[in-house]
């Protein structure tokens, strides 16, 4: 192949991935309209980025305070000691999503990091009992590998997963005394 048609492939994934990143519930028949494509060349490139793992899914972004919870930032500073194999299986077997599930926290987003600290949790649970409860899971499966953590209570979500919040203009209450 070409790589003048490689360069051409990736700039129509782009084009569509850009297009779902807007609106992943937006129809093959539209993003074809929008890209100026088939709906067949549509949809065959979207399952191919589906089947590479380019698109990991597809989600909703809800408000929270609506499903009567709260959300949490969970920030991790790791020791110096190695994390033995069996550990790293159970972060990759997500035992801390099951756990975290037994008492009603669910974790939003996971990410290792490089920087002042190593591990982000974002999590929603109940009420911060719960919360605090999700953290002595996290420190039961990895507490001798903790240094240091902080949890840090969400107070408005302006943008989630590229989305801006339709309520955005409730910002301003936190910025009045």
């Amino acid at each position: 192949m070409a790589k003048s048609s490689i360069k051409q492939i990736e700039q129509d994934e782009k084009k569509i991935l850009n297009e779902l990143l807007k609106n992943s519930n937006k129809s093959i028949n539209d993003i074809a309209k929008t890209c100026k494509f088939s709906r067949q060349k549509v949809w065959r490139v979207i399952k191919n980025l589906e089947k590479n793992h380019t698109i990991w899914g597809y989600t909703t972004v809800v408000d929270e305070e609506k499903l009567n919870k709260k959300g949490y930032i969970l920030l991790i500073k790791r020791n110096n000691k190695t994390f033995p194999d069996k550990l790293i299986k159970k972060i990759i077997d997500r035992d801390l999503t099951n756990n975290g599930k037994k008492i009603d926290a669910e974790i939003i987003n996971s990410f290792f990091t490089h920087g002042i600290y190593d591990w982000v949790i974002c999590f929603n649970a109940n009420d911060i009992r719960e919360a605090k409860s999700f953290i002595e899971e996290v420190n039961k499966l990895y507490g001798e590998y903790i240094s240091e953590s902080y949890l840090i209570e969400k107070m408005f979500t302006a943008v989630s997963s590229r989305v801006t919040n339709p309520e955005i203009k409730k910002l301003n209450d936190f910025f009045k005394v």
